[in-house]
């Protein structure tokens, strides 16, 4: 039987709040493949890398999604990370591989999240309207 793309993203969403929002190792270690291969030179690999990564952040720290989309195999979410210890929340559009119901591949474009106090800080406006506390309008060079 084949997932439903509503059931693949709601797969990779409920394991994002396993992970990020709720630090349920165990619960998480269900949905990541224990052979996960994140495309990512600043991360540790493997799940362990990630799952490492996690731990040594802020306990604070959150995963807010704006934008899911599945087609095929394959899972897009575009949200943000809060307090994660840094100047600026995080603005991230990550792509996930699903396979055998698991978490088995990653790719992710990560950025500081543009502001009224840091306009620059991103490329024009980052996320669906929802998440900007306080609009930003296009730089003009």
């Amino acid at each position: 039987m084949t997932d439903t793309a509503d059931q693949l993203k709601a797969l990779v969403l409920e394991a994002f709040d396993a992970l990020f929002n709720k630090r349920d190792y165990p619960a998480a270690e269900r949905f990541w493949s224990p052979n996960y291969l994140r495309h990512s030179a600043h991360i540790e690999p493997g799940r362990k890398g990630l799952f490492e990564l996690v731990k040594a952040s802020p306990p604070e720290m959150r995963y807010e999604n704006a934008l899911v989309a599945a087609n095929g195999d394959y899972v897009i979410l575009h949200g943000r990370f809060t307090n994660i210890g840094q100047p600026a929340t995080w603005i991230a559009a990550d792509i996930v591989r699903i396979e055998d119901g698991l978490l088995a591949e990653h790719w992710h474009i990560i950025q500081d999240e543009a502001t009224r106090q840091n306009p620059r800080a991103g490329t024009r406006c980052q996320t669906p309207i929802p998440f900007l506390a306080s609009p930003v309008q296009p730089h003009k060079e």
